[in-house]
C-alpha cells in the first residue's frame, strides 16, 4: 500500500484550492496575480479573508488525510513521512496545472499535524510568532518548519530523513523571497 498511497498523496497535493477556487468565484488566478503564488496568502491579498481560509484548509486537509489514511492501514512513521514528502511535492509540482504549485507550507502544516502533532504546533506557534514580530508571511514559513526538525529527531527519528527534505524543499522555494528579504523589498502585512 505504500506506493499507492505515494502516488495518492501526490495526487491529491496536486490539487491547487487556490487556482479552483478563484476559477469557481471569478476571483483573478493567484498564478498571474499579486506574488504568483497559489497559496492562502495571496489568495487573502487577491481574493479576500473567505477565500483564503478555504485555501488554508484545503491546503491542510490535503497533507493531513494521506498521513490519516497511512496510519490507519498501518504503516510505520517513516512510510508516514515520505507520503507527507509526495504530498507536499504535488503541492510544489501539481501535475494538474502545469506543475506550477505553491510554496507548501499549509499543505507541510496539514502533514506535520498528522505525523506529529507536537511538531505542528511548535511550527504553528513560530509562524504566529514570526508573524507577529514582522508581519512578512515568508519569514514566518522560513522560520517555522526548520525549527520542527531538532524536535522530530529527538521523538521522532524515523521521520527526520522526508522532513528534512521537505523542510529543504520549502525554503528552495521561497528562494526569491530571501532575495527580497535580503534586499528589503519583501512584502509585509
Amino acid at each position: 500500500m505504500f506506493w499507492q498511497l505515494t502516488l495518492f498523496a501526490y495526487l491529491l497535493g496536486s490539487l491547487s484550492f487556490a487556482i479552483v477556487l478563484s476559477r469557481l468565484t471569478g476571483a483573478p488566478d493567484p498564478r498571474a496575480s499579486g506574488s504568483g503564488n497559489p497559496g492562502a496568502t495571496n489568495m487573502l491579498r487577491l481574493a479576500g479573508r473567505r477565500l483564503a481560509i478555504a485555501t488554508l484548509l484545503g491546503d491542510v486537509l490535503k497533507g493531513l488525510l494521506p498521513i490519516l489514511l497511512a496510519r490507519w492501514l498501518g504503516l510505520s512513521i517513516e512510510e508516514q513521512a515520505w507520503i507527507a514528502l509526495a504530498a507536499v511535492i504535488g503541492h510544489l509540482y501539481p501535475l494538474f496545472f502545469r506543475f506550477r504549485g505553491g510554496k507548501g507550507v499549509a499543505t507541510a502544516a496539514g502533514a506535520l499535524l498528522g505525523l506529529y502533532p507536537p511538531a505542528a504546533l511548535l511550527a504553528i506557534g513560530a509562524w504566529l510568532v514570526t508573524i507577529r514580530l514582522t508581519r512578512t508571511s515568508s519569514l514566518a514559513a522560513l522560520v517555522a518548519l526548520p525549527l520542527c526538525l531538532p524536535l522530530l529527531a529527538w521523538q521522532q527519528p524515523a521521520a527526520l530523513g522526508p522532513m528534512a527534505l521537505l523542510s529543504c524543499l520549502i525554503v528552495w522555494r521561497h528562494r526569491s523571497n530571501l532575495r527580497d528579504l535580503h534586499a528589503g523589498r519583501e512584502r509585509h502585512f
